[in-house]
């Protein structure tokens, strides 16, 4: 299968990986606050990725995160984003390439997410007492659960690197609108649903804000800019690896 010559039998407006992507993630959504109202139970910590030096810290979260979400909008406008993009992706390369997509570009985006807080943890501790660290570590988890923070702003950025959660499937769904720019450059993407911009010049300039969020955001605005940067750069190597598979394979059938 060549990445530019796959044509699907059918195309369907909710090809089988979209739509279990979807079933899923809804799933998940609607167990967190079941379980949440019901036994006090809170999902997105268990799955949600934690800090690797965090206590809750464990390698299955890697995968899990991108099916935890915070609230209605935050997982209406990720599902809607895949269906959106994703459908189109899916009847072109394929269930079993889109899948593989998916995943490289939602664990890669975590990995991105992960080393970045590696080097904002490191730049912290080295300013600050060992007893103020150990402290956070401690006993930071508790205060985050009363909704409350350290007043020092060293110990309350640490709390909440080492303490709270990155969740969403927003990773791998940048790492879709990067493909759809990709693979459909000159296709109109309407903003709001009226202004129309070309998905390339669309995927560049979301991306470019991203970047400039992740820089200027550094005290944290709650969202997870490096992850969503880090969905697109996994999704640009990998399609280049299948470009370049395809180049190959071409080259060696002439």
């Amino acid at each position: 299968m060549g990445l530019e010559q796959y044509s699907p039998t059918g195309f369907r407006m909710l090809p089988p990986v979209v739509k279990n992507l979807l079933i899923i993630n809804g799933i998940f959504f609607l167990a967190t606050l079941g379980l949440g109202k019901a036994f006090n139970i809170d999902l997105n910590d268990i799955f949600g990725l934690h800090y690797i030096g965090s206590h809750f810290f464990k390698p299955y979260q890697f995968v899990t995160y991108m099916f935890m979400h915070g609230g209605f909008g935050h997982i209406f406008f990720n599902m809607f984003a895949l269906w959106m993009f994703g459908y189109v992706l899916e009847n072109y390369w394929g269930p079993k390439r889109f899948l593989l997509y998916y995943f490289v570009t939602g664990i890669g985006a975590a990995l991105v997410q992960m080393t970045i807080t590696y080097f904002q943890v490191s730049h912290l501790e080295a300013s600050m007492a060992q007893e103020q660290i150990a402290t956070v570590i401690n006993e930071g988890y508790k205060i985050i659960v009363e909704n409350k923070n350290y007043v020092d702003p060293s110990m309350g950025r640490l709390n909440i690197l080492y303490n709270t959660a990155t969740i969403g499937a927003s990773g791998a769904v940048f790492g879709i609108l990067l493909a759809f720019g990709m693979m459909f450059p000159n296709t109109l993407i309407y903003v709001y649903f009226a202004i129309p911009v070309k998905a390339k010049w669309f995927v560049i300039l979301y991306g470019a804000l991203e970047l400039v969020s992740g820089l200027y955001n550094a005290r944290g605005d709650n969202v997870a800019h490096f992850a969503h940067l880090g969905g697109m750069l996994f999704g640009i190597i990998l399609i280049l690896i299948w470009k370049r598979r395809y180049k190959k394979n071409q080259f060696h059938e002439q």
